[in-house]
């Protein structure tokens, strides 16, 4: 067992199994050293969307952190999958974090820390800190509320 899967254990987390694509794309792509994963959304294990609606309107920022953390646990799944081994990940290079916004909502940089958050508590701050952008958005697919993209560097 390598050490981010250790990490993650001790975190009492597991990774969801890789969710199948939904339109004409590739989860992740790797360039080199980097690999940029597509956008993710707060998906259930057997692929429902667990978080459908708003922030600001629909859900507490508590629950937009928390719909954060499910998509970077998903966006981990889809990194294990191209890589083989998460321990494989030098960094974490770029976030940008979507969040289907109220038209006054104004907290999406709080939302992103359920991203940041985990990534650091997996990762170290070495790791597992990055580059970030938080956005609103008036609409995500699927009425999803959190979207997420990343970039990643890896051994090669």
């Amino acid at each position: 067992m390598g050490q981010v899967s250790r990490r993650l254990e001790e975190l009492g987390l597991t990774l969801p199994p890789l969710l199948p694509k939904l339109a004409n794309y590739v989860p992740t792509k790797t360039v080199g050293d980097l690999v940029f994963v597509s956008g993710h959304g707060p998906l259930n294990p057997d692929g429902s969307v667990k978080y459908r609606g708003r922030l600001g309107a629909d859900f507490t920022i508590d629950e937009g952190k928390e719909a954060a953390r499910l998509v970077t646990l998903n966006i981990l799944s889809a990194l294990n999958a191209e890589l083989g081994d998460l321990d494989r990940i030098r960094e974490f290079v770029k976030l940008l974090v979507m969040v289907q916004s109220a038209p006054d909502f104004q907290e999406q940089h709080v939302v992103a820390e359920g991203a940041s958050d985990l990534l650091t508590d997996v990762f170290g701050s070495e790791r597992g800190s990055h580059a970030r952008s938080a956005v609103g958005m008036m609409a995500l697919p699927f009425g999803i509320a959190v979207e997420i993209e990343a970039v990643v560097r890896i051994d090669a």
